[in-house]
């Protein structure tokens, strides 16, 4: 299963988010609603002034920037600074919507993370996305904007992040592996390809990541989960998806990096329960 494998894009919902400029306006914030009905959206890669929180309302948004992935499901957003190029990608049948914060409207992380989202912060800017793209300093609108901004200065870390490398030679493997998660070639594999010792390899990927090989693959195997999961696939489908020959050694692997199992983590977003 392709981490990049989507269906075809829907033409009007792609236009409408790559046509919305957030800055025209110097409000503090802004936001944009995005429903695709059955389809799958990919933005490709852009930057804007204004930071961005990508907050995913059903399906799974994966944003990539040069320096990492971050898989966001349901009740959950990615924060993008400011000038920062990324892309956008959405799963079939997706909704997600875009809030936009003009620089030095509110404190927020240099580097891009991801963020749990509250009932609230979703609706305030759900209701946003509603208003008028610029309104007055003293209007509804505006002392809308500011409780939202309160609401998110409050919202806490998630861990939902898969750091990518930088050196060419270790791309290789992040590429190879993103785009089919089942592969469980071992690390001398990958050193005896790249022509250079085990050894030398996993310093490299320690350096690059911050993280071992065996963990950085397991990272990549967390985020791949949850966007299948939020597709709808079985959990044992997901385990064999990312080369899992256990179910059980799937979900314990889950469970230890957040808690819960595969089951319960999307049923607890999404208000369903998976088989």
């Amino acid at each position: 299963m392709s981490l990049t494998s989507f269906s075809p894009m829907s033409t009007a919902a792609l236009a409408m988010a790559c046509q919305y400029d957030p800055d025209i306006t110097d409000r503090p914030a802004s936001a944009l609603h995005v429903d695709l009905g059955q389809q799958a959206l990919e933005i490709p890669y852009h930057q804007h002034r204004k930071g961005q929180l990508v907050i995913a309302l059903h399906g799974v948004v994966t944003c990539r920037v040069a320096e990492g992935l971050w898989m966001v499901p349901p009740q959950s957003g990615v924060w993008i600074p400011g000038g920062l190029p990324h892309s956008n990608q959405l799963t079939r049948g997706g909704r997600m919507c875009h809030l936009f914060i003009e620089p030095g409207a509110l404190q927020m992380p240099a580097h891009s993370c991801t963020l749990s989202i509250s009932p609230l912060l979703r609706e305030l800017v759900l209701r946003l996305a509603q208003m008028p793209l610029d309104y007055a300093d003293d209007s509804s609108t505006a002392r809308l904007v500011q409780v939202l901004l309160e609401e998110l200065a409050n919202m806490p870390g998630e861990r939902l992040h898969l750091p990518l490398p930088v050196d060419r030679r270790l791309t290789r493997i992040s590429d190879a592996l993103i785009e089919a998660p089942d592969d469980r070639r071992t690390l001398k594999h990958w050193a005896d390809e790249l022509a250079m010792s085990e050894r030398t390899l996993a310093r490299l990927i320690q350096r690059d990541t911050g993280l071992t090989f065996s963990r950085w693959r397991q990272q990549l195997h967390l985020v791949v989960a949850i966007r299948l999961l939020a597709e709808g696939m079985t959990v044992q489908r997901v385990s064999d998806a990312v080369g899992y020959q256990s179910v059980n050694a799937f979900i314990s692997m889950f469970k230890k990096l957040l808690g819960t199992t595969p089951a319960r983590y999307l049923e607890n977003r999404q208000g369903r329960r998976l088989k």
